[in-house]
């Protein structure tokens, strides 16, 4: 006969549900704290993998604009459930950018003199898309820096970036192949006609491989995919590349496949480079060498330096021999933008000299052209004047939407990036150092919205976790040491 269990006495679990708890409590200790497991065993990070990796599908569906806001969602979710929230050096400075930027909607309804007039209401939509995207780039800069080296690993992100890269050399080469290629997102598809016939809302919703202008006297495709313009596609690509040669060159220990590899698509990537006529971005490229030059130079790695004068040689050799220099030389002897970039970056600063604090809060309109004042756009003539002041690059936008101060708010901020980290030796600080640089120069010639900025604060985040490890590493060093 079976014995009478007491009635407090209680069955022991089974042998499975004795391993399954256990391993719910291992994953719940695993977990950073304040951080729940999610409802998809999606890995830390994906929001990332999803927008670098994967930024041809969202181009081609139509939504590489937007893509960035919807997944800054999770990701703040993420930093919410795991508080507190740690913040990068100097992020008070960009904090009070931040501000500046939401005071400027104030005086959205201000019309500066020698500009065409406009509502508060007509100049919302802009201001409110840049304030998102704003707002976007700093939920991926906070999430990068929580994440910890266990979840994300820094060269695991650089590698996502040369992917990037790579896609966007492909891009280029695609463009000039087939220059005319381009069709209908299906995003395209749901919006209606009276807004997709809109210029800029075009540009944002049909894909489309290259940008065909005249600027050489004739008309000539200009890479752009997977993009919206060319201005931009040069700007992500030599920044880009940057961390492409970090991941696949610079990391020890050397491969020589993986170096191979990097210099076959190095290669690669010149003749988009050339055929995109982006002065800014060749110029980008020639300071860049030189900054490494400068850093190694200062480092004694001589023998590093000499491998770099030698594949700037043989680079320069190739390019000479090709027909890449006739393209460079017509470039060069048509600087047809010139005057126009002249004539709207005087109008920036005047007008930010109307409204030195807070700015206008967005961009206004030229009235006539860089001629005259009374010559502007007409039916017969669509493209002529009523140039958009803060179009010709970042610096200049933010003196007319932000002011004198809203503009040092945010070069200072890059400053002190490059300032603080100026000791980190390691390819990761150099690297990084260079593209804050970077950001500063290309604000005379390039819009930062949206990937640009977002590549810019990724670079910041990752200095910002380089940092944190090598003193992580100091620690344990020492502790191991007493």
């Amino acid at each position: 006969m079976t014995p009478a269990r007491a009635p407090w006495s209680v069955a022991r679990p089974s042998l499975g549900r004795d391993l399954a708890e256990t391993q719910r409590a291992v994953s719940a200790r695993s977990r950073p704290r304040g951080v729940r497991a999610s409802f998809l065993p999606l890995p830390p990070g994906w929001p990332l993998t999803a927008i670098f990796v994967f930024f041809p599908v969202w181009w081609a569906l139509g939504l590489s604009e937007f893509i960035l806001p919807i997944l800054a969602v999770p990701m703040a979710l993420h930093l919410l459930r795991r508080a507190p929230i740690k913040v990068p050096p100097g992020f008070g400075i960009w904090m009070l950018f931040l501000l500046w930027v939401v005071v400027g909607a104030v005086v959205l309804n201000v019309n500066p003199p020698d500009t065409l007039p406009g509502s508060a209401a007509s100049r919302s939509i802009a201001f409110t898309h840049r304030l998102v995207n704003y707002l976007a780039v700093t939920v991926a800069m906070l999430y990068i820096g929580n994440l910890s080296e266990r979840e994300l690993p820094r060269y695991r992100l650089i590698r996502m970036l040369g992917i990037f890269f790579m896609i966007t050399v492909a891009g280029g080469l695609l463009a000039i192949a087939r220059p005319t290629f381009e069709f209908t997102s299906p995003f395209e598809m749901l919006l209606p006609s009276s807004l997709t016939a809109n210029p800029y809302v075009q540009s944002l919703v049909h894909p489309a491989v290259a940008q065909i202008q005249d600027v050489l006297g004739f008309d000539a495709p200009r890479p752009k995919a997977p993009f919206d313009y060319t201005n931009t596609w040069g700007n992500n690509l030599s920044i880009l590349g940057i961390w492409f040669v970090v991941g696949w060159w610079a990391r020890r220990p050397v491969n020589p496949r993986s170096r191979l590899f990097a210099a076959a698509v190095v290669l690669a990537a010149v003749i988009p480079a050339v055929y995109s006529l982006n002065r800014g971005m060749w110029i980008g490229v020639g300071l860049s060498l030189g900054y490494v030059a400068l850093r190694l130079a200062a480092r004694g790695r001589v023998a590093v330096l000499g491998a770099l004068a030698v594949a700037v040689a043989v680079g320069l050799l190739i390019f000479a021999v090709s027909p890449l220099h006739t393209v460079v030389e017509e470039r060069l002897e048509n600087p047809r933008s010139n005057e126009i970039r002249a004539t709207l970056s005087i109008q920036a600063v005047q007008h930010a000299a109307d409204s030195p604090i807070i700015g206008y809060g967005s961009t206004r309109t030229a009235l006539g052209s860089n001629e005259s004042i009374a010559i502007g756009r007409s039916s017969s003539c669509p493209q002529c004047g009523n140039f958009t002041i803060g179009s010709n690059g970042h610096l200049w936008f933010l003196l007319i939407a932000n002011g004198f101060v809203g503009a040092a708010l945010y070069v200072l901020f890059f400053l002190g990036v490059a300032w603080r980290y100026r000791r980190d030796v390691t390819p990761i600080g150099i690297a990084g150092t260079l593209v804050a640089l970077l950001a500063l120069f290309y604000g005379l010639f390039y819009n930062a919205l949206v990937t640009p900025l977002l590549l810019y604060l990724t670079s910041v985040a990752l200095l910002w976790r380089n940092e944190t490890h090598r003193r992580e590493e100091e620690a344990r060093e020492g502790g191991g040491a007493a």
